[in-house]
């Protein structure tokens, strides 16, 4: 197909006299359309990641991204996808949107991947394999050379999200994409960056991926702001990095100090910015937590994650107010 092509396609420059796609010559800068191809925060992301700018793509969150290769790679009514279970749910809301047939393979009880399972579950119509690592909302990292195996047998794409992979020890797959043809990461600036507000989502993958993503999404589909912020933000790594570390020791110690509440049966292993805490009668907690206005997730409904609650690690007040909130129901709950 021939994509919608805009002069700002072919001039690559920030300055002129722009008369060219009807817009308000006042106001500056937000009277002109973005870049649309965000040259500059691509430019800054492939020296950070190591790759080309044309391995990469940017969207209006990673949900963006999901939905569009779905819909370039995907025909309706005919194709399907396979995916892990429990993860996270925008995948099958993606899928069942595009009207392709959705199929969950479960984890096997540690909530490692059924390598064998899922090799199973592909057929002739399979298109996608989409894996979360570290996975929504079990925390843990999938094992790189499971998906790698996956990635290596099968000739459809194997989409890996890694959206929480910077409080991770396992390196990011972004670095094997060069022996993968077939192999797409998914990140983000919602969770490490912190600027889930701002909805920007990254896709890595071979230029020929990219370049059909590229034609297929709408011209103009990343803000002027979204961008600029991401580059004053990309320019800034050590501060991520100072955030990143600080959650991970909040998490520790919220890990640790939970442990000894009696309502706490098992809290899961994490490489996330969240745990997952298994505990008696998750329900009442979570509506409990909601009346001292503490926000969490209950997944007590989610295949395999049955009495649990998924718990943001926030910063160390908000940690200390939902560790007094349940201690307090702790301790009312044995009285």
């Amino acid at each position: 197909m021939t994509p919608y092509s805009s002069a700002r396609d072919e001039f690559k420059g920030t300055e002129g006299v722009f008369l060219d796609a009807n817009e308000n010559p006042f106001n500056e800068p937000y009277n002109r359309y973005p870049d649309p191809l965000q040259r500059g925060v691509k430019e800054q992301l492939a020296q950070l990641k190591g790759v080309s700018t044309d391995q990469i793509f940017l969207g209006n969150g990673s949900d963006e991204a999901i939905d569009l290769l779905i819909r370039a790679f995907c025909e309706p009514h005919v194709d399907n996808i396979i995916s892990i279970s429990p993860s996270y749910g925008m995948y099958q809301v993606s899928a069942e949107v595009n009207a392709v047939d959705f199929v969950k393979v479960p984890l096997n009880t540690n909530f490692a991947l059924d390598v064998a399972a899922i090799k199973k579950a592909v057929d002739a119509n399979t298109r996608l394999i989409m894996l979360c690592s570290p996975n929504n909302p079990t925390a843990n990292s999938l094992e790189a050379s499971e998906m790698l195996s996956l990635t290596n047998d099968f000739t459809g794409l194997v989409v890996v999200d890694e959206a929480y992979i910077d409080f991770s020890l396992q390196p990011s797959l972004v670095r094997e994409l060069k022996n993968y043809k077939n192999l797409v990461i998914l990140q983000t600036f919602s969770k490490a960056w912190g600027l889930a507000g701002l909805r920007l989502g990254i896709a890595f993958a071979s230029g020929e991926i990219i370049n059909v993503l590229n034609k297929i999404k709408y011209p103009y589909n990343v803000n002027v702001m979204t961008q600029k912020l991401a580059q004053e933000a990309l320019k800034d790594s050590k501060g991520k990095e100072g955030w990143v570390k600080e959650i991970i020791l909040q998490r520790k110690q919220l890990v640790e100090a939970l442990s000894v509440l009696k309502i706490t049966l098992k809290i899961y292993p994490s490489d996330a910015n969240f745990i997952l805490l298994k505990v008696a009668d998750a329900k009442r907690i979570y509506e409990y937590l909601i009346t001292k206005k503490i926000i969490i997730r209950d997944r007590s409904k989610v295949a395999m994650c049955e009495g649990c609650l998924r718990i943001t690690i926030g910063n160390k007040n908000e940690n200390k107010l939902l560790y007094d909130a349940l201690v307090a129901y702790d301790k009312a709950s044995t009285l």
